[in-house]
């Protein structure tokens, strides 16, 4: 796998923790950043607003991406309009759906044609791309992100779900697919041989990045010599 620097795609951190995120940044690991309510409620942020406005006082210059709260509709646009004013960098997270199953379509229109940078979220379906990007503009930039992770889930292929994506994307939108959920490294690599532009990875997988590439023979000693540590740490005996 190439360097990040050589890749053809752009990794963005995943997460809610302001130390880490900021770390992440200063250290230039990723392209952009992206969050939502459960890794913010898992990270113990207690103020969303405030979590935002100190994230955003020192990310200025890659994208970051912050979910409306709501399930109506009209609640939804009003709150997106409120999180794009934080920023030009701000990409606004719009669920492809609500929590009825209803399409944010008109959510999702409205604030393009407002020209709110939109990130449509929580897409697994080739239809559900299609939908979306019947709405987007060319001159207005969005994300599409796929759970390619949750599909996985399922036992399904994502590959040809995220070929599809990329393929409508580029003819109709011009938006740009990210390939979200990933569950290990490898799934950095089929993201870009996809062709989706971005993947949005874990603290816990970009601290693996090191790996790619290891020799498996060396990774096989190493392996052996966690077990046989931890053995003598836990003081096992037969």
């Amino acid at each position: 796998m190439a360097p990040i620097d050589e890749r053809r795609i752009a990794i963005y951190a995943d997460g809610a923790d302001l130390q880490d995120i900021l770390a992440t940044y200063r250290a230039g690991a990723v392209q952009g950043f992206t969050t939502n309510p459960t890794l913010m409620r898992k990270a113990g942020v207690p103020n969303y607003l405030a979590f935002a406005k100190a994230l955003l006082a020192e990310i200025r210059d890659l994208p970051v991406s912050f979910e409306v709260l709501a399930d109506d509709f009209h609640e939804m646009e009003r709150q997106a309009h409120v999180i794009a004013s934080w920023g030009e960098n701000v990409f606004v997270k719009i669920p492809v759906i609500n929590t009825r199953g209803e399409f944010s379509r008109t959510v999702v229109a409205n604030l393009v044609r407002s020209g709110v940078k939109v990130n449509v979220t929580a897409v697994l379906t080739t239809e559900q791309v299609e939908r979306v990007c019947e709405l987007l503009r060319p001159d207005v930039p969005s994300i599409i992100s796929l759970f390619a992770g949750r599909i996985a889930d399922t036992g399904r292929d994502p590959a040809p779900v995220m070929r599809r994506a990329v393929a409508l994307a580029g003819r109709e939108a011009h938006a740009k697919v990210l390939w979200a959920s990933p569950r290990e490294i490898f799934n950095i690599r089929q993201a870009e041989e996809c062709g989706c532009h971005i993947v949005a990875v874990t603290k816990e997988l970009l601290a693996k990045l090191p790996l790619q590439g290891k020799d498996l023979s060396e990774f096989s000693r190493e392996t052996v010599q966690m077990f046989f540590d931890d053995a003598r740490r836990a003081g096992y005996s037969l």
